[in-house]
């Protein structure tokens, strides 16, 4: 929350007394849909400078700015954004189905995955109670939290492998699986293949491009 300082000077007879009175401006929340990576952070800044609004915080699927955004600045922004893809959002719903979609990317993708488990954490990050949330998830996307968490844990296993960076027992402490086997056994249910067959396939493909 920002705020000014107005100096007031009340005068008497003989002397002048200065208070410092504090206004507050709330800052405002913008919620965005499709914001998942640095890129859209970039053209969302971009369509906010175009327009001169002042931005404090910009995060996958949300922005605070430090004005109340005009009617014509809003028609403005949804129709730069729409341009890339992106979709500025007004049913509370929605947001929050959004907000849940982004807290596990930001989880699943970040490089110190919290040590705590993703109910938990899910919970605490958005302030609301996880059944309430997993419940809501369900029904709005057709498919359960648990589900969507999997999906982009599998995705992020697969970046890592391709990077060739850290191997299978490193890649599973790294994601929070119990085990290796754990890991592997869940790569298999998505995917159909093993983890290692799954690298040597994509070995095969860039060697097989490099001809």
């Amino acid at each position: 929350m920002n705020f000014g300082l107005i100096l007031l000077d009340i005068k008497s007879n003989t002397f002048s007394i200065f208070t410092l009175v504090k206004v507050y401006h709330t800052n405002m929340k913008l919620f965005i849909k499709y914001m998942v990576s640095l890129r859209c952070k970039m053209v969302v800044k971009s369509a906010l400078d175009k327009l001169g609004l002042h931005y404090t915080k910009v995060e996958l699927g949300e922005v605070e700015i430090m004005e109340n955004i005009t009617e014509e600045q809003r028609r403005q922004l949804e129709y730069s954004l729409l341009q890339s893809g992106l979709e500025l959002m007004d049913d509370q719903k929605s947001i929050l189905i959004e907000r849940i979609k982004n807290t596990i990317i930001e989880m699943v993708h970040n490089e110190e995955l919290p040590k705590i488990n993703f109910s938990d954490y899910l919970s605490e990050k958005l302030k609301h109670d996880y059944t309430y949330l997993a419940n809501l998830f369900s029904e709005v996307t057709g498919i359960t939290v648990e589900h969507y968490i999997i999906a982009h844990k599998i995705e992020r296993v697969k970046e890592l492998l391709l990077y060739d960076e850290l191997n299978l027992t490193e890649i599973s402490y790294k994601l929070n699986y119990s085990s290796v086997a754990h890991l592997s056994n869940q790569f298999k249910k998505v995917t159909g293949l093993t983890p290692s067959f799954f690298k040597q396939l994509k070995n095969k493909r860039l060697t097989l491009d490099d001809i």
